[in-house]
């Protein structure tokens, strides 16, 4: 019988190398310096969170966005009639993705996108790029949508999420109403 077992049966060393995207690995680097880990510790507590969704079309919507812009990238919010339960065979997967106050909102992004259009369950996804609004600035009606019925697919530092608790206040004490227009929403003041 020989010396070596197979891997089935050897205990884990522990170690194990990873292929990812650059952008992707940018981006956890970036998310375990602002936690202020190893890009080790980081990535095992990530790994070990427990109910936190492993595969899937979220994780590849996350997994895509994060390749292209790496960094850039500080969350990922699901909206829209996906996020309301509401989706049609017609419909797309609308996606915040929320970027570092640095980066240009622009034409570029949606390029990048673009160039290699991603989908979710045989649904196009839709891109919408935006910084996290200021405290006190105008809330608009994007914000509010996302802020009441988004959910938060990636938040590595829970920046968005607690900027998304004062926003969901915010509707509430200006009183925000929703309403359609063509399909489309639109948030009024009560």
């Amino acid at each position: 019988m020989s010396d070596t077992t197979s891997d089935e049966t050897s205990p884990a060393s522990g170690r194990f190398l990873l292929r990812i995207e650059q952008g992707l690995h940018q981006a956890l680097r970036d998310a375990a310096a602002g936690a202020g880990l190893s890009l080790n510790e980081y990535c095992a507590r990530k790994l070990a969170a427990p109910g936190r969704e492993v595969g899937g079309p979220a994780s590849a919507a996350v997994y895509e966005a994060l390749g292209r812009f790496g960094g850039e990238v500080v969350g990922v919010i699901a909206f829209g009639s996906w996020a309301r339960g509401e989706m049609t065979p017609s419909s797309d997967v609308d996606l915040l993705l929320v970027v570092r106050p640095g980066t240009g909102v622009t034409r570029r992004l949606y390029r990048v996108w673009d160039e290699a259009p991603a989908s979710w369950e045989g649904h196009a996804v839709e891109p919408h790029f935006a910084h996290l609004p200021e405290p006190g600035s105008r809330l608009t009606g994007l914000w509010a949508e996302v802020a009441i019925e988004g959910i938060v697919l990636f938040d590595p530092e829970f920046r968005v999420s607690r900027r998304l608790v004062t926003l969901r206040r915010r509707v509430m004490e200006e009183r925000l109403v929703r309403r359609r227009a063509h399909g489309q929403p639109y948030w009024v003041g009560a």
